[in-house]
């Protein structure tokens, strides 16, 4: 039991004892002492006035005595106005370092049977274009949420929908057959996924050429984007792909290889992955299917061009198609047959959908279609909606010249690093393959860590040589103490140290019981952060527990100390915050280096 818990269930019986009160142990609130103030734990009184009919500060003063004779970890107190400051035993403090030392899944929940299973879908790209920064936080926000839902206990099942099919996807197809020549990403050494966005971006040059030309000839702005030559045949390329033409159908699935292929460069080098990934063009047909049901028992309605439409006026929302005239499928209707196909692949307790928060709407309506057609799961799934990301003008060119695509800016973080690292010095003992591993890693710490750290549901500015400075609230920063604690380590096995799990040490300072107390807070630190679906918690947690280490670590020597349960002490908690740092960065998906 946590000592938060054991002081709330010894303040309930407090309440109970000395003034007959049966008190929720939710109304009980317990914080950590103020760093200005005498002791460990406070409970705030205030709440407690009307069972007690007294001032706060004799409720205080009542309570205080009670815990202290009746908690053996509860040594002493003190009153401040209404709060009620717990001075917390020395051995308890211990005993939590033996513990955290001791448990590589310190602060974890185990899986069991009846854990709770939950899908958490991330990166939902096109096939059109490479990922690019925008995708980078969707992935990140994606696995990190998925591995915190992991460390809470929770069966996860971490899934991706590709965009495969419509009409963006034949406008790529379009203008590679127009204007491709041929090309191949190995004729030409290009990521495959850049080669199809090169079409894209290709296409749409020729498309407002067209709109421009036919403006000028007196042709309206509407009536031209929807006459011009490109989108028209745009178009005929999906009613044929829909109806399974076999020439069109071979050209789609030859770009869309090409693309998945660099896809899977991307992910390997974001470190991410999913246990599932579905297909819009497996899972539109079924949403087709569900909206035609809809339409028959009265759901959704007809209109006179052929179309089908669900009336969400009654819910507060407006009209949404689902059908478009000729037959074909939207979104919504893909995001239908894509939820059923899950929920009939897996058995579901939630589902989370981390997607953008431009997509708030979106996500609202599906939640009222998968409840209007009889799916009792539908009003229950999730949207986690996250803010954009942007750089700093300037900072980085992409490929197109208006998205930053997610390669580019990788590459780009590699190189601030060399660059980086270079001028203060930090990797000069690093040569060859060693460094280049090593730059790359605190790339990917820095942009992880940078991306993470922020609230995900904030709008935010990406700044990469802000990121990867090796002082503040970084992920080189966090890095290089973890690196630090094993160097000390190894140089401890090196004079044939052994590091001893059961501690005896007649004190500790003051910012040795600060460092103990901050390994106590992980286990409530991945709590929250799985509750709020944030990985920023952990981030957060983790930068102010190497914080509290390296004030340790300028204050206190380690393998100098001339007394051996001294040394020994510092060795164990050296050794539980590099683990803690190390699970706790392993959450955001960042990878820790052993030199730096």
């Amino acid at each position: 039991m946590s000592i938060e818990s054991l002081i709330q269930k010894g303040t309930v019986e407090g309440m109970k004892s000395l003034y007959g009160a049966d008190l929720p142990e939710n109304q009980v609130q317990v914080q950590n002492t103020r760093k200005d103030f005498e002791g460990d734990i406070t409970v705030v009184v205030f709440p407690f006035l009307r069972y007690s009919k007294k001032g706060p500060e004799q409720t205080a003063e009542d309570l205080g005595k009670y815990l202290v004779e009746n908690i053996e970890t509860v040594e002493n107190f003190n009153v401040i106005k209404g709060f009620l400051n717990l001075e917390i035993s020395q051995n308890y403090w211990l005993g939590v370092l033996k513990s955290s030392f001791a448990n590589s899944e310190f602060g974890l929940k185990p899986v069991t049977d009846d854990s709770e299973l939950v899908m958490v879908e991330y990166s939902s790209p096109n096939t059109n274009k490479p990922l690019h920064l925008g995708h980078i936080r969707n992935n990140l926000l994606g696995f990190s949420i998925s591995e915190i839902l992991k460390a809470n206990g929770k069966k996860v099942v971490m899934t991706n929908i590709v965009n495969d099919r419509g009409i963006h996807i034949c406008k790529s197809m379009y203008a590679w057959k127009q204007w491709g020549n041929g090309e191949t990403p190995e004729s030409i050494g290009m990521k495959g996924d850049h080669l199809v966005g090169k079409y894209y971006v290709e296409f749409d040059k020729h498309y407002k050429a067209e709109v421009a030309e036919l403006v000028e000839k007196g042709v309206s702005k509407e009536e031209a984007e929807n006459q011009a030559p490109s989108i028209i045949a745009a178009r005929e390329l999906l009613r044929k792909w829909e109806a399974k033409d076999e020439e069109t159908v071979e050209l789609w699935k030859m770009m869309n290889n090409w693309v998945y292929a660099g896809f899977d460069v991307t992910y390997k080098t974001l470190g991410v992955g999913f246990d599932k990934i579905y297909y819009e063009s497996d899972t539109y047909l079924i949403g087709k299917e569900e909206v035609l049901r809809g339409l028959e028992e009265g759901t959704f309605t007809r209109r006179e061009d052929n179309s089908v439409w669900a009336d969400l006026t009654g819910d507060g929302l407006d009209q949404k198609i689902l059908l478009r005239s000729d037959g074909t499928s939207v979104y919504m209707t893909q995001d239908i047959g894509t939820a059923k196909m899950r929920f009939n692949d897996y058995s579901i307790d939630k589902m989370v959908y981390v997607v953008g928060n431009e997509q708030n709407y979106h996500f609202q309506v599906l939640a009222i279609l998968l409840d209007k057609l009889g799916f009792s799961w539908g009003k229950d799934l999730y949207h986690f909606s996250y803010g954009m990301v942007e750089l700093p003008s300037g900072k980085m060119k992409s490929r197109e010249g208006t998205v930053v695509d997610a390669d580019d800016l990788v590459d780009n973080m590699v190189e601030v690093a060399r660059e980086m690292s270079a001028d203060l010095g930090k990797l000069d003992s690093l040569t060859g393959d060693d460094a280049e591993n090593t730059f790359k890693m605190i790339a990917l710490g820095a942009l992880k860590y940078f991306i993470l750290k922020v609230d995900p549901r904030k709008n935010m500015m990406f700044n990469p040589e802000e990121s990867i400075d090796f002082n503040g609230n970084t992920g080189p920063f966090i890095q290089y103490t973890y690196a630090r604690i094993k160097s000390v380590l190894r140089k401890a096995a090196d004079q044939n140290i052994t590091i001893d799990e059961n501690v005896t040490v007649e004190s500790i300072s003051s910012k040795e019981k600060d460092l103990v107390k901050r390994i106590s807070l992980f286990p409530a630190a991945v709590e929250e952060a799985g509750d709020n679906y944030s990985p920023a918690i952990i981030a957060n947690y983790c930068y102010e527990l190497v914080k509290e280490f390296n004030q340790f670590y300028h204050d206190h020597t380690i393998l100098g100390e001339a007394d051996e349960s001294v040394k020994n002490f510092r060795l164990v908690l050296a050794s539980a915050v590099g683990q803690v740092v190390q699970t706790g960065m392993g959450l955001l998906g960042v990878e820790m280096p052993e030199r730096m």
